[in-house]
């Protein structure tokens, strides 16, 4: 809204944007009973940059759970690699899923 000063000038004011943290979300793989533990492996690897320790124990839960927490990453980044996977799985014909859910 303009507002005048003393010289009769107008002059925006400016209101303050409030800048927030983007949100975060949880990539989590699912189980099924036909993608291999050696292919989760691998993904947990290749894709999300886990160690062989890291990617053996949540392709564990995976398994034993039923799914298992990848990660927790912003929006867009959880979204890529849940494609990612997806595309990956397609491309070797598992069945396996990914699901992104909000924190």
């Amino acid at each position: 809204m303009p507002v005048q000063d003393r010289n009769s000038t107008k002059v925006a004011s400016r209101q303050e944007e409030k800048l927030r943290e983007p949100g975060e979300f949880r990539v989590i793989l699912l189980n099924d009973h036909y993608t291999t533990m050696d292919f989760v492996v691998d993904i947990l690897m290749h894709i999300f940059h886990k160690n062989e320790e890291d990617a053996y124990r949540i392709m564990m839960d995976v398994h034993r759970k039923g799914r298992g927490i990848v990660g927790i990453y912003p929006w867009d980044i959880a979204t890529t690699k849940a494609e990612q996977v997806h595309s990956l799985a397609r491309q070797y014909e598992y069945p396996l899923r990914c699901v992104v859910e909000q924190i």
